[in-house]
């Protein structure tokens, strides 16, 4: 089993309210976060080598969204290794098939996912719980 601890989280949602707040429920369960605005800015901060997990909001400032972050990554096999789960209020049926088929693993809807039960679900996902 791995330590919590030793897993880095990239949050990448461009509400900075709701960005800190999302931080700092990772932070009490023991992630070490990084965090973004846009994609250019998460692909930066993804030349980090030690970022596992992201958690992507779909619509971002910055003329791109969650679908172009998750392309570019699953053109790369690090990115493929890589957990990704949507936390987005964007439930069209079409973007959520667009994840799907790239290989996020889950999408949450986030007006309707509570943070304790988003942050279980990554910690299990990773083998944590």
């Amino acid at each position: 089993m791995i330590k919590v601890k030793s897993i880095k989280i990239l949050v990448v949602e461009d509400e900075i309210p709701l960005q800190n707040v999302i931080r700092l429920k990772l932070e009490k369960n023991n992630f070490s976060v990084v965090t973004a605005s846009t994609v250019d800015e998460a692909l930066n901060k993804l030349k980090d080598t030690e970022i596992k997990v992201i958690w992507l909001d779909h619509y971002l400032v910055g003329g791109q969204n969650g679908i172009c972050l998750v392309s570019k990554l699953m053109s790369e096999k690090r990115g493929k290794e890589m957990s990704i789960f949507v936390v987005s209020n964007t439930a069209s049926n079409d973007n959520l098939q667009s994840y799907i088929d790239l290989g996020v693993k889950q999408y949450f809807t986030k007006s309707r996912a509570k943070l304790s039960c988003i942050v279980d679900t990554i910690k299990s996902n990773l083998q944590l719980a």
